[in-house]
Parts: structure tokens; C-alpha cells; sequence
């Protein structure tokens, strides 16, 4: 008997898998010092944002971070959910303890955002990495 369970679990799993596949996120989270850096390296769709900003949250908690810089210079398009999930990743990173800061906001990237009025605001943005770990170490870093 548990075994036609099994199998039944199985072949309903075989027809989810192309609506939802699983594949690896292209992120990259890596610890540095008391902070994590989220670097992505192609463009999310908006599934896969939830699910970054899902791992992001859970290892916020499991390291502790006191800072979270998310660089996003691989982006050719931030749009208006990709900016809505952001500042919601910064305010429950912010409700856990950690300061966000998103870095590498390319030009035309900016560009483009200031003519469609979308914005990551409230959530600090930097140049690149050492601007924003220099954002998260200094004096005064909280908003």
C-alpha cells in the first residue's frame, strides 16, 4: 500500500514539474564579516524574486547578519515588482536585526527608473560593494 501511495506522489509531482521547475536560483549569497552579499547574477522573474528574497530572509536569521547588500549590476531592467520585492526584502531584513543596502544600480538602469517614477526608496543604494559595506560599517549607517 505505500507503495502506490509513493508512486501516485510521484507521477503528481511529474506533472507540477513544468509548470514550477526548481531550478537553482542564480544568486549568490556569501557572508561577509557580520553582513551577507546577495549578488544576482541574471534577470529574476517574479517567482524567482520571491524565492530569493524567501533565502535571503531565512539566512539573515541563520547567520545573524547585521547587513544585507544585494548588488544587482548584472540587471539590465529593475522593475516595479522587482523594486517592490526589494524594499519589502529591506523591511523584513529590518525587522530582523539587519540593515539592506543594494548596490550596483547600473546608469541606464537608473535611468530608466527615474522616467517611470519607480523607486527603491526607503532602502539605502550605493555605488558598488565598498560603498555599500562602507554604508553598512559607518558611523551613523541606520536611516
Amino acid at each position: 500500500m505505500p507503495d502506490d501511495d509513493h508512486h501516485h506522489d510521484h507521477d503528481h509531482d511529474q506533472a507540477r514539474a513544468p509548470q514550477a521547475p526548481q531550478e537553482p536560483l542564480r544568486v549568490s549569497i556569501l557572508r561577509h564579516g557580520g553582513h551577507l552579499v546577495a549578488s544576482v547574477h541574471t534577470a529574476l522573474d517574479d517567482g524567482q524574486l520571491l524565492r530569493f528574497r524567501h533565502e535571503l530572509v531565512d539566512q539573515i536569521g541563520r547567520y545573524r547578519a547585521r547587513g544585507v547588500i544585494v548588488d544587482v549590476a548584472a540587471l539590465d531592467v529593475i522593475d516595479s515588482f522587482a523594486c517592490h520585492t526589494l524594499r519589502n526584502l529591506a523591511q523584513v531584513a529590518r525587522l530582523r536585526g539587519a540593515q539592506t543596502v543594494v548596490v550596483g544600480v547600473q546608469p541606464d538602469v537608473a535611468l530608466t527608473m527615474a522616467r517611470l517614477g519607480t523607486s527603491l526608496h526607503p532602502v539605502a543604494t550605493a555605488l558598488d560593494l565598498e560603498e555599500g559595506l562602507a554604508l553598512l560599517d559607518g558611523p551613523g549607517s541606520a536611516p
